[in-house]
């Protein structure tokens, strides 16, 4: 199995001193995160897109494309792109350029995003949501097939034997679909041969498996030769010498996220040690824990979804870089060689 990192470079305030970092520091933090990640051995490293100033990335693939200068190996995706609201020309020409700097490390995870802003900023109409992702994901599709591609539908003006350039290093740029919370996604991902990302972010992994069953099922049915359909889970994570310890650091960090997202949705809500508590148990899909809980976790689910990767997201609600940097050297000396051992001799 594959094992690595992605963030969303939220810029949150650190709960325990109250100092918010700047766009500029988290930026170099990041890539600084992809360096050590790469230096460990962890197999992918992501970086989300927003439009918010909570954020401090909206253009992954000029972060990527700088994390790539600074390491060798890693593979580099976004964690998500908003596909919706970008051009999937403008799209794959960029993530191109990516994977001609990288030597052919580039992927793209694509999704609808958790906030709407994008849709007025790039002037695309909320109502057209569902329509906006289906044409934008079939355009890049064809896209990433050939080098000349005509194109008419019903968003994006229509074009004629176009040149799609630069051509990647890659036969074709990876994509993931993103999905977190809906069948129809995870079908739509199936019937277009695309890989699936599960967004997992709490409460019982079990929940999920009918969308991997949809996924492989749909793809089964288009068509699909089934060894290149791959599966991956996300997820929080927090990583401690006991399982008790990590519980009790990564709370304040962790109620202090909540409360953030819930803001910049308008709502006010408050997330109490009880409910904590629950949320992070052996049986949940948060990854808080000894990186022996984390190892069995991950099995667990492996067992649920058969998947091929796991991606962690370590640096949420103002957690100091340090912690972060600790975090990922557990995961990639203490964790990942064990997932490996586990599930060397599945067949992707």
């Amino acid at each position: 199995m594959e094992i690595g990192v992605y963030t969303l470079a939220d810029l949150c305030r650190n709960p325990h001193t109250g100092v918010t970092i700047s766009a500029k520091q988290r930026i170099r933090e990041i890539i600084e995160a992809a360096k050590m990640a790469d230096e460990a051995g962890l197999d992918v490293f992501g970086v989300g897109e927003h439009h918010r100033l909570e954020y401090a990335v909206s253009a992954p693939a000029v972060v990527l494309s700088a994390i790539a200068q600074a390491t060798k190996r890693i593979k580099l995706t976004s964690a998500t792109t908003v596909l919706n609201t970008v051009d999937p020309v403008r799209l794959f020409e960029d993530f191109a350029t990516l994977d001609l700097l990288s030597d052919g490390r580039a992927e793209i995870i694509a999704g609808r995003g958790a906030f709407i802003e994008s849709f007025p900023l790039f002037g695309y109409d909320m109502n057209d949501y569902d329509e906006l992702f289906e044409e934008h994901l079939e355009l890049f599709l064809k896209l990433n097939e050939s080098g000349k591609v005509s194109w008419t539908g019903r968003h994006r003006p229509s074009f004629q034997n176009a040149d799609i350039a630069p051509r990647p290093e890659q036969d074709e740029i990876p994509l993931w679909v993103g999905v977190g919370g809906t069948p129809e996604s995870a079908v739509r991902a199936g019937r277009l041969g695309t890989n699936l990302a599960l967004a997992i972010l709490g409460g019982d992994p079990l929940r999920f498996k009918p969308f991997v069953e949809l996924y492989r099922q749909s793809a089964l049915q288009a068509g699909h030769p089934p060894e290149k359909l791959k599966v991956a889970v996300t997820g929080h994570t927090f990583i401690a010498d006991t399982t008790e310890q990590a519980r009790e650091e990564y709370y304040p960090y962790y109620v202090n996220y909540w409360a953030e997202v819930n803001r910049q949705r308008g709502m006010s809500a408050h997330l109490s040690r009880g409910d904590y508590d629950r949320m992070s148990a052996p049986e949940t899909a948060l990854f808080v824990g000894s990186s022996q809980q984390i190892i069995e976790k991950i099995l667990h689910q492996h067992e649920l979804f058969g998947h091929q990767r796991f991606i962690a997201q370590m640096d949420i609600g103002g957690i100091p870089f340090g912690k972060i940097a600790e975090n990922i050297e557990r995961l990639a000396t203490e964790i990942a060689p064990a997932v490996r051992k586990a599930t060397r001799n599945d067949v992707a």
